[in-house]
């Protein structure tokens, strides 16, 4: 009996240390690396500055609390469709932010020659990751 009780107290203890420490590696490759001030910049929605703060923390919150239960989520096509797409949006935007910050994309379209088609460049990217995101949802997790 006391020993079932040591063995969960300390698997507590690790579980609660691991997420302290890999949520502090996230906050902090968000926060020293500025993925989201400069998310924000980019689009243009100062005004939505709390909704981002809230987004991030339930966003985290909601995909530790699914990656720990056996919850299956039986949905229509449809509704994964969009679930996949959000996810590859997010996906998108996070790796945009952070190829902005550390000036990717213009070092490679001059490397590739692509000096004046940059949009182009930039949105196949994108779509690509929407639509690997889209496949991933639709071929794995189904």
């Amino acid at each position: 009996m006391i020993t079932n009780l040591f063995i969960n107290l300390a698997e507590f203890i690790i579980g609660f240390a691991g997420g302290l420490a890999v949520g502090g590696g996230f906050v902090a490759f968000l926060t020293v690396l500025g993925i989201i001030p400069r998310l924000i910049q980019l689009s243009k929605t100062h005004r939505l500055l709390h909704v981002y703060g809230a987004c991030v923390i339930v966003g985290s919150i909601f995909g530790t609390y699914i990656s720990f239960t056996n919850i299956t989520w039986n949905q229509p096509i449809v509704i994964l469709i969009l679930w996949g797409g959000l996810h590859g949006i997010f996906n998108g935007m996070l790796a945009a932010a952070l190829t902005e910050i550390l000036n990717v994309f213009p070092l490679l379209s001059k490397r590739i020659g692509l000096d004046g088609h940059l949009l182009w460049l930039l949105m196949a990217i994108f779509f690509g990751k929407i639509a690997g995101s889209l496949f991933q949802w639709m071929y794995f997790v189904k």
